[in-house]
């Protein structure tokens, strides 16, 4: 049993998360490596899957118009049955998916030995108001599995998100800057954990990267030097 298999038998029943055949772990073997294992190449700051045309370590889109964030770190793609596994931890309250989750980055950063770690992570925060609604926020779920597993410090409180959002699933992709412009502020009683410092931004699914981009923002402008997303699942590029 190789020490992937062996490290998620201890996460989740034993039925796969995916495709609910028996298995001895949370993912099946066939799961694993359709999903998990297999590492693709990808943009170095936004994450997106590069393809044959792409001649360099960043896609179009950032060599023309660079985020705010500096890296993005990417478990796997947001696609079936991925998908699913995020709902059932947003909307079922299915909290051990987290630790699965963050075990998926890990594995991704793995493979980035020439990256160098952040001195702190912490989660895209929720509004109180969704707080409030589902009694979580599952980004920090995963940031409380991904310290542990890292061995970097966590603070849930870094950021605060001082006005309500639509739902960026709800909104069309053109408007999801704006409806994140100004919604993010940073905790000054952490100042001295951002200021000159890497952060490192954890967050379930990453789309347009309009909200995590807003984020770096607020960090970058509190004076963190470097932010590095840590994304569970990445909506691949459109055809």
């Amino acid at each position: 049993m190789n020490p992937f298999t062996y490290a998620l038998n201890y996460l989740l029943p034993s039925r796969c998360q995916l495709c609910s055949e028996r298995t001895e772990g949370a993912v099946c073997p066939q799961c694993a490596e359709d999903f998990i294992i297999a590492r693709k190449s990808r943009c170095d700051q936004c994450g997106i899957q590069l393809t044959d045309a792409d001649n360099d370590q960043k896609c179009g889109e950032c060599l023309k118009t660079s985020p705010f964030y500096d890296f993005t770190i990417v478990g796997t793609d947001y696609v079936p049955p991925i998908d699913e596994l995020v709902q059932r931890l947003k909307f079922g309250q299915q909290l051990p998916i987290a630790q699965l989750m963050a075990f998926t980055i890990r594995e991704s950063i793995i493979t980035k030995q020439d990256r160098l770690l952040p001195s702190i992570i912490a989660p895209v925060p929720l509004g109180r108001l969704r707080l409030t609604e589902r009694g979580f926020n599952q980004s920090w779920e995963v940031v409380r599995h991904l310290s542990e597993q890292l061995g970097i410090p966590k603070q849930a409180c870094l950021l605060s998100r001082i006005r309500e959002t639509q739902a960026q699933s709800l909104i069309p992709l053109t408007q999801r800057s704006a409806n994140t412009r100004g919604a993010f502020v940073c905790n000054m009683t952490f100042k001295h954990q951002i200021l000159d410092r890497h952060v490192g931004v954890v967050d379930d699914v990453m789309t347009t990267g309009a909200t995590l981009n807003e984020v770096a923002k607020t960090l970058k402008r509190a004076g963190a030097t470097t932010v590095t997303n840590f994304v569970f699942a990445r909506t691949p590029r459109r055809p």
